[in-house]
Order: structure tokens, then sequence, then C-alpha cells
């Protein structure tokens, strides 16, 4: 049965079933906060940039984010291409099936929906931690942090049922104000000339400060930064004009993304003095507040308000990606469900076009994840988070890797594409640049994750794993099909 064909059975849930997810509901800014939601903009800034100044390249941490924007960049032109023939809501798995097969876009699905639910998981983690010790402080009210991710789910869950568009509004209100203050930051402290020793130029993106240091774990975290830029085509369904919306959406997501994270690590180098920056950081790091970094020239520029404002960014811009990547994980279920891979009963959908029963497995799954944490008495922080947030982002660089070579592929079989910068040049690049990237991540994982090296080679081989377990679902879906039909 074709993909697009209504699959959901008529219920209470889903009278208004059809199959397909509610079409011209986002535009590229509405798709732009999914996107930046997903990114956690404040939690990047104050979880990423104290570890790379402190033990990747120092000062030229800025040029590392420059330099994982440029290789995203390169794999977006592919991706983009790629879009332009195929809008599904699963994106990932329907690129690389279109390129390599349907088997390895089987494969790849089980690895992408394994990701956005390990990151989710791994955010719920540092948001409940975050949240507990809100509340004991300002209300010396003291609740295990795993009661807030529960409560936190269902909210999520509510608002993941009330329409594509309500979750774009909620997103854009705490992604407007966690950027905010931190690009009001930077902006104020590039006009007013840096810190104590200036803005540093050189000492940030020179090739001397670039490759000091160790340059690859600074790399390692500039990409893992940019995770989630690739769920402008998971929403290619619901957009606008999706041949025009989505690829101006990638590239303008690309290109923010970039800019903010370059912009504002060089800020604060720049604040801290480059030649402090690393001896600063790493201060942070072993006072077990590697925020700190972040959050005191912050309230140097702005007054001591700001270090009782931006803890409660920190755990609106922790919900935000959670929201962001609750809908980009429901929709690989229901795409998934859509195609027969999974029971078809995850394509229902209620009377706002939003795959309810898709997002209330995907909850399921997510308290699954979680709970095990919470009743084994686990850091959340410490192993939840740092052991998750690792898993994902290497599934997620395998998949940017599989898609180049398929964008590659589908244009020189199919030809519908001929332009050779957008469907072999920029594409092949990007996959190199991918490869080192991932390389990279296995090579400095104990580092990613916190971990030893023993849970650091099981957090990988699960990636793998799924791979293989997705590809064995796909043979066993296409036998079962063939011997009923």
């Amino acid at each position: 049965m074709d993909s697009q064909t209504a699959l959901a059975p008529h219920s209470a849930h889903d009278s208004s079933s059809t199959g397909r997810l509610k079409p011209d509901s986002l535009g590229v800014l509405g798709i732009l906060f999914f996107v930046l939601s997903a990114q956690a903009p404040l939690t990047g800034i104050a979880g990423a940039v104290p570890i790379a100044v402190a033990i990747g390249n120092g000062a030229g941490t800025p040029a590392a984010y420059l330099a994982a924007g440029a290789v995203v960049l390169l794999f977006s032109i592919g991706f983009v291409a790629m879009g332009r023939h195929v809008v599904d809501a699963g994106a990932f798995y329907t690129y690389i099936g279109k390129g390599l097969g349907r088997s390895a876009g089987s494969g790849s699905a089980g690895v992408a929906l394994f990701a956005y639910c390990a990151i989710q998981a791994a955010m719920y983690g540092l948001y409940g931690a975050t949240v507990s010790s809100l509340v004991a402080h300002y209300a010396d009210v003291h609740i295990a942090w795993w009661v807030w991710t529960l409560v936190t789910m269902a909210v999520v869950q509510v608002l993941g049922t009330a329409g594509i568009e309500m979750g774009a509004k909620v997103l854009a209100v705490f992604v407007l104000a966690e950027f905010s203050i931190l690009i009001a930051f930077a902006l104020v402290t590039f006009v007013k000339g840096g810190g104590p020793e200036g803005l540093g130029l050189t000492d940030s993106f020179s090739p001397s400060a670039a490759l000091q240091g160790a340059p690859g774990v600074a790399l390692m975290f500039a990409v893992a930064s940019m995770f989630g830029f690739e769920a402008t085509a998971i929403y290619g369904e619901e957009a606008r004009e999706p041949s025009r919306t989505v690829p101006r959406a990638t590239y303008l997501s690309v290109a923010v993304i970039t800019c903010f994270f370059a912009f504002t690590s060089w800020m604060l180098v720049s604040a801290h003095g480059a030649s402090r920056a690393t001896a600063e950081a790493g201060a942070a790091l072993e006072s077990g507040d590697a925020a700190g970094f972040v959050f005191a020239p912050i309230a140097a520029r702005f007054g001591a308000w700001t270090g009782d404002v931006l803890p409660i960014l920190l755990a609106t811009s922790l919900f935000a990606g959670i929201l962001a990547f609750h809908n980009s994980a429901n929709r690989y279920l229901f795409s998934l469900g859509r195609e027969g891979l999974l029971p078809r009963r995850l394509t229902a959908l209620n009377r706002r076009h939003s795959p309810w029963a898709a997002g209330l497995v995907q909850t399921v799954i997510a308290v699954a994840l979680v709970m095990p944490f919470a009743v084994l008495g686990k850091d959340p922080v410490l192993t939840l988070f740092s052991w998750f947030s690792g898993v994902a982002v290497l599934g997620i660089m395998l998949l940017y890797f599989l898609t180049s070579v398929s964008v590659v592929v589908f244009f020189r079989r199919s030809r519908a594409d001929t332009r050779p910068w957008n469907t072999l040049v920029a594409p092949v690049l990007g996959a190199l640049g991918i490869a080192g990237a991932i390389w990279l991540i296995i090579q400095n994982f104990t580092t990613l994750i916190g971990g030893d090296r023993t849970t650091a080679l099981w957090l990988q081989l699960t990636v793998p794993a799924v791979l293989v377990a997705g590809l064995v679902v796909a043979r066993l879906t296409r036998r079962g099909s063939a011997a009923t039909g």
C-alpha cells in the first residue's frame, strides 16, 4: 500500500485520521523554532563550552564551532537536494532508503528513533535535577528529580497532542528568552571591546589558536552542539510549500546555530581573557559547577539578578528541547507505522491532526528509559544525561554519514538532479568531514560521557546493535507481508 494512503482506524480519538499530518501548518520561522529548541542553546553553551575550553583547544574553541558549522553546511546541501524529491516525516530513514535500499533505510530508522528518544531521556535527567535544585533553593521543598520528570512527561504529552502550531508557539517563547540574554551579553561585550585582554580575535580564530591543545575534543563537542538541525525535514509534511520552506529553514538553521555558538563562545573567552580562559574553565569543572564559567561573566556584565534568572532559563531551555525531540520522535513512530514497519495504529491522528498514538508510545519509551536510573538511585546528570547524550550524538552522526552516501547514490542512479556541487561534491566532502567527526567521537567517547572505558564501549555498541535490529525487523516484516500477500 502506498505510504501516503490513509491507514489509521477510525475511532473516537482519531476521527480525523487521514494517514497524513496536517499540511500548511508551519512556515520557515515555525520550523526554525523547533530546530533551535532541539539545540537547547543555553544548555549547549553552559554545558559544552566550559568543557571544550578546559580540555579542548582553550581560547580556540570558537574556531571549532565554525569548523563544525562548515561540515554541517556541506552535509545540508545534499540533504536539501534530496528533500526536494522526498517529503516524509521519516526524513533520515526515507532518505537513506531511497539511495541505499529499504533494508538500510529500515535499519537507520531504528537508529534515528533510538537517538531521538535517548537525547530526550538525557535531557529529562538534567531537567529533573535542575528543577529539583531550583525548587529546593527557592521554596525549600525537597522533591526527587524523577518526580518532576514524570510530571513534565505528562505536560509534554498534552502539548504534543495539542497540535503542531501550539508546540511552535510554546517553543518560540522559551527559545527567544534564552537566546535574548545570551545574545545580549555577547553583543554588549563585543561593542565594549571585549574583556580584560580585548576581543582577542586572533587568540580564538587564527590557525595556531584553532589547532592548539586538543582540537579534536573541542570539535567533538562543537559537532554535538549542532545536533537537531535535521529536524527541518521531519516537518516537511506539515510545512507550507515544503519545497521552499524546508530548504530555507535548513540553511537558516545551520547559519543561525553556527554563528550563535561561535560568536557567544568567542565573547565568553574574551570576557575571561584568552590567556586565562582555559584555567578558569578548568576551575569551574573542578568545582562541580561548569555553568559558572558562563554565568559568572554574564552576572558581571548585567548584575547579580542574572544569577536567579539563568538557572530558570536553563530549565526552560531543557523543557523546550524535550518538547522538540518528543515531536521528532513521535513523527518517526508515525511514519514507521505508515510504512508498515511498526503497528499501523501508530498512524492514528486526533482532530488536530497530531499523532496522538505515536506520542503516547514515545512517552512510554521515555518513562522506560528514565525510571531505571531513578530506581537504581543513579545520578541523573553524571549517568542518565551524560551516557544517553553521548549515544545519541554517535547515532545521529552515523545517520548523517549514511544520508550523505545515499544522496550521492540516489542522484547518480535517478539523475533527478544533475547539479554536481549539490548532489556529488558537497555530499562527498560532507561525508568525509562527518566520518572524521565520528572517529573523533569514538576516540574521545569516555570524555564525552564522563565515564570509564568499559561503560563507553558498551554504550558505543548499542548504536550498531540497534542498526542490526532494524535490519532484522525490516526483513521479518517484508517476509510476513509476502506470506500474507
